[in-house]
């Protein structure tokens, strides 16, 4: 008669080897209907956890509870493949280190809802099932404000939404496919940024598998390219990127890094009231003076986005370090035409703008106007030295063909621009929302 725990062990074994074997299949399957996946796919090993809930992935393993793998496999072997991809989607897409202080909660469902909808958009045989008609409402309603779903701007969506218990319920059991257990693990930083320059590496040979050999032109992958795209986008540091407007100039204000207290003290003393040396009285600073803000008041640009992208601007603006006692900053409303032209100069006349800030137009876009009616502010002398402009829209206007004689900058949100007719002579910064959240 064979020792219980003999048994058990056997069966368990067995367990193993069955479920190792299902999800190798799985991978194998997925191999042939996603060949841009290759690297992905084989980046994920598997680990047998009896003690643990469902499925889940860590980055570099995925974890399964033998049965509860079973199970779905008895429903359907298009519920495994999704299941894994599912997962692998996660790690591509930075979701597992991507938190933060959000919400738990709704920073998971934001999460499964950002993959799923990428995986019912693939029509490959492996991973399609048909859409339930709630999962399509809840599909219509987000892009009513997203044209690309990203997990940060869902997350934001459903907070937005004000949801009862029972309806939160009801919209993360629809979407739950793993649980995000692993997560928030223990391990080292050093770990954590192994893991992040894996999948960011990965992803980037993705990308360029995925338009090298034309994935880019089949509808079923072109959601995920796109997703894919967004992702690998250079993030930028909003605040680091507008200081890059600053002139250096002298300001009248003592400069401590020039000055040193020792022989001043040493000179007091010597000399009574005497100091050998005495601290400059000009500093030179970097800061910001002449410079123009764009606004795009075209129908397609949201006000509460414009009030936020201003007040963050003004947030850096009105800094110490970046403020000159006197500014020249022309903050100009424009659709197909000039709107109005309101001249700050002085940290006053910002927050005054800012209490009564108004949006006018809403017309079309054209962006040739503005870069026509600063140049001829310039001609006239309106400025000393303009360094920059700053055109904040959604992209969809026809640009100047000439480059202007100052930088410029098209100030767009991520998920809610077309840059394609960008010039080459302009800067694209690409904000996320919460690049835009007033604190």
């Amino acid at each position: 008669m064979i020792d219980p725990v003999r048994q058990r062990q056997l069966d368990e074994l067995a367990e193993v080897e069955l479920g190792h074997e299902i999800l190798s299949n799985a991978r194998n399957e997925l191999y042939l209907g996603f060949r841009y996946l290759d690297v992905a796919l084989s980046s994920l090993g598997f680990e047998a956890d009896h003690a643990g809930r469902g499925v889940g992935t860590d980055g570099f393993l995925i974890y399964y509870q033998p049965e509860h793998l079973f199970s779905i496999y008895k429903r359907s072997r298009i519920l495994v493949n999704r299941a894994c991809l599912h997962m692998l989607f996660h790690c591509l897409f930075c979701h597992l280190s991507g938190r933060g202080k959000r919400d738990k909660k709704y920073w998971d469902l934001a999460c499964d809802i950002t993959i799923e909808s990428i995986l019912d958009g693939l029509y490959a045989k492996s991973v399609y099932r048909h859409q339930t008609p709630y999962r399509r409402e809840i599909y219509g309603g987000l892009s009513k404000k997203r044209r690309v779903f990203t997990a940060e701007g869902i997350y934001q969506d459903l907070q937005d939404m004000n949801m009862t218990a029972q309806q939160y319920e009801r919209m993360a059991a629809e979407f739950y496919v793993d649980n995000h257990d692993r997560w928030e693990s223990d391990e080292s930083p050093r770990s954590q940024m192994e893991r992040q320059n894996k999948w960011q590496d990965i992803r980037e040979k993705m990308q360029t598998e995925m338009e090298s050999f034309g994935e880019k032109k089949e509808e079923s992958s072109r959601n995920l390219l796109e997703q894919i795209r967004v992702e690998n986008r250079e993030k930028y540091d909003y605040k680091k990127f507008l200081r890059k407007f600053a002139v250096l100039r002298e300001e009248a204000e003592v400069d401590p890094d020039s000055f040193d207290p020792v022989f001043y003290t040493y000179g007091l003393s010597l000399y009574r009231n005497m100091p050998l040396i005495e601290p400059l009285e000009t500093k030179e600073v970097y800061r910001i003076e002449d410079f123009v803000i764009v606004i795009d008041t075209s129908m397609s640009v949201s006000g509460d986005l414009v009030r936020n992208f201003l007040q963050e601007t003004y947030g850096v603006l009105g800094e110490s370090e970046s403020y000159f006692r006197k500014i020249n900053i022309h903050i100009i409303q424009c659709d197909e035409e000039i709107r109005s032209d309101v001249t700050i100069t002085s940290r006053e006349e910002m927050e005054d703008y800012m209490e009564h800030f108004t949006l006018s137009g809403f017309g079309g876009t054209d962006f040739r106007p503005a870069f026509e009616y600063v140049n001829g502010l310039l001609n006239k002398g309106a400025f000393q030295k303009l360094r920059g402009l700053l055109y904040f829209t959604d992209g969809k206007g026809i640009y100047p063909l000439k480059m202007p004689p100052y930088d410029t900058a098209f100030v767009f949100m991520e998920d809610q621009y077309e840059d394609i007719s960008v010039p080459g002579w302009a800067m694209k910064v690409i904000l996320r929302s919460e690049d835009l959240e007033v604190t």
